[in-house]
């Protein structure tokens, strides 16, 4: 598979899994971050996969960004809409800033990705676009109004946009992963992983950056071209939809 892809998010926990997946299918990648630079230098030695840094809130950073993978790497083909933050609390405790700055990295984000490459893959009649949500979107989540409303919004985009350029040659899916073993989960005090969260997992087990990155290689791929306006749920069968 020989395309150039773009991965926000891209050099930490599933994005940076997700990043070397589609690397190592044969992509082009640009590995999009937003502020840890320490972490996408160290990412980008250690798999020579390119680290672009910009806001993936900031429609104009996205435009510029997107601007300078094309002029690197060639027309973006398939995007990965992986960014997002959490900024957890009950929601009469909630103040606006928490709200926007969820609903912006999350969700709005999706926008000022995708608008800037949209007329491109429509011209040349390929494209894939995958959105990672979360099982929150789907469930909901207490603590989480800010971040499940946006991973909801997240499908609502996914099957609108889907029908929208599903004739152009392009899909657009959504993957809704569940309790993942990355850095912050595996930080978790272990009492509270034995007896709160693996309970909830009929397979007994976290899923694995890589499984979640296998499913992207999938659907980015032309093997993918009749599945549109999915949702993929990746959760160990803790919620079956």
């Amino acid at each position: 598979m020989s395309r150039v892809a773009v991965v926000t998010g891209g050099t930490r926990g599933i994005g940076a899994a997700i990043s070397k997946a589609l690397k190592e299918s044969g992509c082009s990648v640009a590995a999009n971050y937003g502020g840890n630079d320490e972490a996408a230098a160290k990412f980008k030695d250690e798999t020579g996969i390119g680290a672009y840094k910009w806001d993936v809130s900031d429609h104009e950073a996205c435009a510029n960004g997107l601007a300078q993978v094309e002029k690197d790497l060639g027309p973006v083909e398939i995007v990965v809409n992986n960014a997002g933050i959490t900024r957890d609390t009950m929601f009469h405790r909630m103040d606006v800033d928490k709200w926007r700055a969820v609903i912006d990295t999350n969700l709005s984000s999706l926008f000022n990705m995708c608008r800037p490459v949209i007329e491109g893959m429509r011209e040349r009649g390929f494209g894939r676009i995958v959105n990672i949500s979360s099982i929150n979107g789907q469930k909901g989540q207490m603590g989480q109004t800010n971040y499940s409303a946006a991973k909801a919004g997240e499908l609502g985009f996914t099957r609108a946009l889907a029908q929208e350029n599903a004739f152009k040659g392009i899909t657009v899916n959504a993957i809704c992963p569940g309790y993942i073993g990355t850095e912050m989960v595996r930080a978790v005090p272990e009492d509270v992983l034995k007896e709160k969260i693996l309970p909830l997992i009929p397979v007994g087990r976290l899923g694995e950056p890589e499984e979640i990155a296998r499913c992207v290689v999938f659907l980015a791929s032309d093997d993918a071209g009749f599945i549109t306006g999915s949702t993929l749920s990746a959760n160990g069968g803790q919620i079956m939809v």
